[in-house]
């Protein structure tokens, strides 16, 4: 029988410096745990810095926090984008593993700074630009990895390429979006990858997706808080819930768009395992929309 991959299986990371998106609650904070326990030099993104400096001190009464750094990132305005991405290139000189684990989760309609559906510009678009404007550290760090943080609605998900950002709110639901953001996720990998290959950079994307794990992000939803009570069984901790996204940022045996998500009853919860996407994350003609390099539909270029 095949051993539970868990965070002992993470092999030591001394050296390795890994930025991790969203990481001062949920399931970034208990990626970060896992790899500064593993001696890699971690960057926590926070939208909140103090928030994020309150997590860190939480982690320090378990852990040592010597190689933790809290650096400002907000996924929804891109200036900021490229400000914490220039910052990290003047004091770091290699980049292993970009863990795009950030998101919002089925708000009202709402716009980033930069005019975008919330759940798109927060989820995708966000970490599009930030993966691209860190690709001149990744390519020169060797075997680097950008991990994409999907979701089980992806499997609803479908791209709205005539009304990306449901404009003035028209033909906006909350899980819609947040669906079509999620599978946005998947494709991006997949476009990444192939620009990778195409350019012969060292570097490998990977998605995973945490099952229904029981964190503020879902907490976030209203109609989640309703249903909760009724079926919390379904739901399970960070702590598992992060372990898709620690496989694919540092096993070994790991390959290209591998997908990682939990072994239970229709991946919602369990042990890191492969599993497969939908058809439509696998569509080789939009993935190239999604490639670093290419205009994204002319709303960002890098």
């Amino acid at each position: 029988m095949t051993q539970n991959w868990t965070t002992n299986n993470i092999p030591d990371l001394s050296g390795k410096t890994i930025i991790v998106t969203g990481s001062n609650s949920g399931l970034g904070l208990q990626a970060v745990k896992a790899l500064a326990q593993k001696n890699a030099k971690v960057i926590m993104a926070c939208r909140n810095t103090e928030k994020g400096e309150q997590a860190k001190q939480v982690l320090a009464a378990e852990i040592s926090v010597e190689n933790i750094d809290v650096r400002q990132l907000d996924l929804m305005d891109l200036q900021s984008v490229k400000s914490f991405a220039d910052t990290f290139k003047q004091e770091n000189a290699r980049l292993n593993v970009l863990i795009n684990n950030a998101g919002i989760m089925m708000p009202p309609y709402a716009l980033t700074k930069d005019g975008f559906e919330s759940q798109l510009g927060t989820n995708h678009l966000g970490h599009f630009a930030l993966t691209g404007h860190l690709l001149e550290v990744l390519k020169t760090t060797p075997a680097s990895r950008v991990v994409n943080v999907s979701s089980l609605a992806h499997k609803g998900g479908k791209i709205n390429y005539t009304n990306l950002n449901y404009a003035n709110g028209k033909g906006y639901t909350p899980l819609k979006a947040y669906s079509q953001s999620k599978l946005a996720n998947l494709l991006f990998s997949l476009g990444l990858q192939t620009y990778f290959e195409n350019n012969k950079i060292d570097c490998m994307a990977l998605t995973a997706h945490p099952g229904v794990s029981d964190t503020k992000l879902f907490n976030s939803s209203a109609w989640v808080r309703i249903v909760k009570p009724f079926f919390g069984g379904l739901f399970q901790p960070a702590d598992m819930g992060s372990l898709p996204e620690l496989r694919a940022a540092t096993d070994p045996e790991a390959l290209p768009l591998d997908f990682y998500g939990p072994n239970g009853s229709i991946e919602m919860k369990g042990y890191p395992v492969k599993v497969k996407a939908t058809k439509a994350a696998c569509d080789a003609v939009s993935a190239p929309v999604f490639r670093i390099g290419t205009p994204y539909k002319n709303l960002i270029t890098l």
